[in-house]
C-alpha cells in the first residue's frame, strides 16, 4: 500500500462485502468510532469518492441524550451532506430554543418558587437575531445525541451501505510507513479479521486508539461530578416559557443548580414529554451508586415528592477539559472525544467533533487522490488543536459563570432554607437597600452570553497552518472575542455568508456553489483574469475548482445587498481562493503581474509541495 505523493491503492468493493464477514480488507481509510464525528467522516469521505470501512465497538447508536445544541458551522456541513433538512425536521423548532432562563426553583411552599429570576435570549434568538442570520444560511438546532446519531447513520449508510459495522471491535492495531493493520473483532460472531488501510480515524472517544498510539490527554479532570437522568413525565404546570430549552434552577431547600432541559420528541416547551434533570455530586457521595436513591434526590430537588416518573437512562459522568497532546501520530489521527473532552456547557463539544472531520476528510482526499503531498495532512492538528484547546476552555468558563450566579444570588448548600430564601426574596423586592445586590446579580447572569452567544468561537474560529498563505495583513483586534463574530476574507477565515445570485435570478448562498473536494476561486467584476488563470490551473493539476467572477451589477454572480462586497476585503480586481472546507486559504487584494503565478504558488503551498 505504498503511495508516492499521496497514489493510493484502492480497495475493490468486494471486499466491503456483508455486515458480517470475516474476510480481511484492504481498504484506504479505517474509521474507529460510530457516534457523531465518525458518521460525519463516514459521510463526508463517502462524498468524496473515498471507499472506507467503520467499525464501532458498540451495538448500535448512542443511548444517551447527550450533546444536543448543533451550531450553524455544524449545520453547514450536514447542509452539504444532505442531512440537514431530516435533522431540522426531527429537532427543537427555533421559537423553541429562543431563550434560556433562570428561576427559583421549581415547586414549593414559598411563593417564591418557580418564579423567573432572569430570561436571555439564546443562540440567534430562533434564528431571529440578525447577526446569526447574516453569519450562515443555517440556523443552529437542538437535538440529542441519541436522536441525531441514528439520522446521521441512516444517511451514512445510503451513501455507502456496506462500509458500517456496529459490535466490531478495534483489538489492536500497528502502523508502518506504507499503512496501518489493525485486527478487528466481529462480537456477533467471535471471530476476528485484519483491515489493512492507508489512514486511521479514531473516533471512538478516547477509548482505544488514543491510548495505543502513545497520544495523552492533557489538562483537568473531575472538576465536577454530574447525575443525568432522562425521564418521561408531565411538568407543565410548572413551567411557563414555550421559548425557553434549558431551565436553570437554584431551589432554597437543596441550595444547589439543577437544570431541566426539554427533549421533545413531539413537543417542546413546557409541553416537552421528555426531560433531563441534571445535578452535580460530590465524589464520594454513596448516593451515586443507588438508582433509587438518585430518583429520590431528584423529586426532592424538583420538589415533586409525588412525581411518578418514567426513567429511560440514569447516567454519570465527569466534567473534564483535556485536550490530546497530539492530533495525529503517523498514520493515525484523532477526532471528536477522542482529541478533547468538554463539559455540555455551551455546547462546543459535538460541534468541534464535526468540524474535526470536516477539516480532515477533504485533505485526506487530496492525498490519496495524489492532488496534494501527505505534507497537507500534517496541517489537521496545527489547525484543529488550537480550536480545541479554545473550546475546551470556555466549555470551562461558561460552567464557572453559572457558579458565579449561585454566589451572586447568595443561594449556597451551606445555607439554611431558610437562608436562602430570604436571598432569593431580595430578587424582587422593592427595598431601595437591594438595589445593588439586583444590580450585581443582573451583571452576573447577563455574563453568561458568554455561553447563550459565543457567536465568534462557534462561527469565527480560524486557522494558522501551511495549508494557508498569509497575505501581510494584520489580524484585526477583535470587538468582543467570543459574542461578536466580523465576516472576513484573510487568509485562515471561514467563508463569509452572502446570497449571489446569476442571470435567471437564481439565489444561492455563496458556500453553496462548490461542491464536495472542490476549490472556490472567487474574483472580483473586474478580475477575470483570476477565473482564466483558475481553470488552467485546476486542468493541468486535476483539481476540482469552480470559478468566477462577482460583483453588485455586473459579474458571473451579482450581489444584490452588498454583503459579498462588503466583507471580500479586495478590490474588483482582487480575488479569493476558499478550500473545500470553505476556509479562505489565500487573497490577492488586486491583480499583480501574474494573477496565474501568483496563484499557482498558492496551490503550491496549500498542497504541502511548495
Amino acid at each position: 500500500m505504498g503511495h508516492d505523493e499521496g497514489g493510493t491503492k484502492r480497495a475493490p468493493s468486494h471486499l466491503l462485502s456483508v455486515e458480517d464477514s470475516v474476510s480481511d480488507i484492504e481498504v484506504p481509510v479505517l474509521i474507529v468510532g460510530g457516534g457523531g464525528a465518525g458518521l460525519t467522516a463516514s459521510m463526508l469521505l463517502s462524498d468524496l469518492g473515498i471507499e472506507h470501512l467503520l467499525v464501532s465497538a458498540l451495538p448500535g447508536t448512542s443511548t444517551l441524550p447527550k450533546a444536543h445544541v448543533i451550531n450553524q458551522r455544524s449545520m453547514e456541513i450536514y447542509r452539504k451532506l444532505g442531512v440537514a433538512g431530516d435533522i431540522y425536521e426531527a429537532g427543537t423548532p427555533p421559537e423553541a430554543m429562543a431563550r434560556t432562563a433562570w428561576y427559583a426553583g421549581l415547586n414549593g411552599e414559598d411563593p417564591v418558587y418557580g418564579r423567573e429570576i432572569a430570561s436571555q435570549e439564546a443562540w440567534g434568538a430562533g434564528y431571529t437575531d440578525p447577526d446569526y442570520i447574516a453569519a450562515s444560511p443555517c440556523r443552529m438546532t437542538n437535538l440529542p445525541q441519541l436522536r441525531l446519531e441514528p439520522v446521521l447513520l441512516a444517511h451514512a449508510k445510503r451513501k455507502s451501505p456496506e462500509s458500517i459495522r456496529f459490535n466490531h471491535e478495534l483489538l489492536s492495531f500497528t502502523q508502518d510507513d506504507d499503512g496501518v493493520s489493525s485486527t478487528v473483532l466481529n462480537k456477533d460472531t467471535g471471530e476476528t479479521y485484519t483491515v489493512r488501510s492507508e489512514y486511521l480515524y479514531g473516533c471512538d472517544g478516547g477509548r482505544k486508539v488514543g491510548a495505543e498510539a502513545g497520544i495523552e490527554l492533557l489538562g483537568q479532570r473531575n472538576i465536577l461530578y454530574t447525575v443525568s437522568v432522562h425521564f418521561t413525565a408531565d411538568l407543565s404546570k410548572y413551567l411557563k416559557d414555550p421559548s425557553v430549552l434549558i431551565n436553570w434552577m437554584w431551589p432554597a431547600h437543596t441550595g444547589l443548580l439543577t437544570l431541566l432541559v426539554a427533549m421533545g420528541p413531539d413537543s417542546w416547551g413546557p409541553g416537552s414529554q421528555e426531560w433531563v434533570f441534571h445535578e452535580n455530586y460530590a465524589f464520594d457521595d454513596n448516593r451515586v451508586a443507588d438508582d433509587d436513591a438518585l430518583i429520590a434526590n431528584m423529586k426532592h430537588a424538583l420538589g415533586l415528592p409525588d412525581l411518578e416518573p418514567t426513567v429511560h437512562k440514569i447516567s454519570r459522568w465527569t466534567f473534564e477539559a483535556l485536550v490530546a497532546e497530539r492530533f495525529q501520530e503517523g498514520r493515525v489521527f484523532l477526532l471528536g472525544d477522542a482529541a478533547h473532552r468538554h463539559g455540555p456547557t455551551g455546547g462546543l463539544g459535538l460541534n468541534t467533533a464535526i468540524q474535526d472531520a470536516y477539516n480532515l476528510c477533504w485533505k485526506t482526499a487530496a492525498v490519496l487522490g495524489a492532488q496534494a503531498s501527505p505534507a497537507l495532512l500534517e496541517s489537521y492538528q496545527a489547525e484543529r488543536q488550537p480550536v480545541a484547546a479554545t473550546n475546551v476552555r470556555r466549555s470551562t468558563e461558561n460552567a464557572m459563570n453559572h457558579m458565579a450566579i449561585g454566589e451572586a444570588l447568595g443561594v449556597s448548600p451551606a445555607n439554611s432554607t431558610a437562608d436562602n430564601l430570604a436571598s432569593l426574596h431580595r430578587v424582587w423586592s422593592e427595598d431601595p437597600a437591594d438595589d445593588d445586590f439586583r444590580a450585581a446579580l443582573s451583571a452576573t447572569i447577563a455574563a453568561q452570553s458568554m455561553e447563550f452567544r459565543e457567536h465568534n468561537i462557534e462561527a469565527g474560529f480560524r486557522y494558522d497552518s501551511a495549508a494557508i498563505v498569509p497575505d501581510g495583513s494584520q489580524e484585526p483586534e477583535p470587538i468582543d472575542d467570543i459574542r461578536i463574530y466580523q465576516p472576513s476574507t484573510r487568509p485562515g477565515s471561514p467563508l463569509p455568508h452572502a446570497w449571489l445570485e446569476d442571470h435567471r435570478g437564481n439565489r444561492s448562498a455563496v458556500q453553496d456553489l462548490g461542491g464536495a473536494g472542490e476549490y472556490i476561486l472567487i474574483a472580483g467584476e473586474e478580475g477575470r483574469e483570476w477565473v482564466e488563470a483558475a481553470g488552467r490551473i485546476a486542468s493541468e493539476q486535476g483539481l476540482a475548482l469552480k470559478a468566477f467572477t462577482v460583483g453588485h451589477s455586473s459579474g458571473d454572480y451579482l450581489d444584490p445587498r452588498c454583503a459579498w462586497i462588503r466583507d471580500r476585503g479586495h478590490t474588483a480586481t482582487g480575488a479569493i481562493l476558499v478550500r473545500p472546507d470553505k476556509f479562505i486559504a489565500f487573497r490577492a487584494d488586486k491583480a499583480g503581474d501574474s494573477p496565474e503565478e501568483d496563484l499557482r504558488q498558492a496551490f503550491l503551498s496549500i498542497a504541502g509541495r511548495a
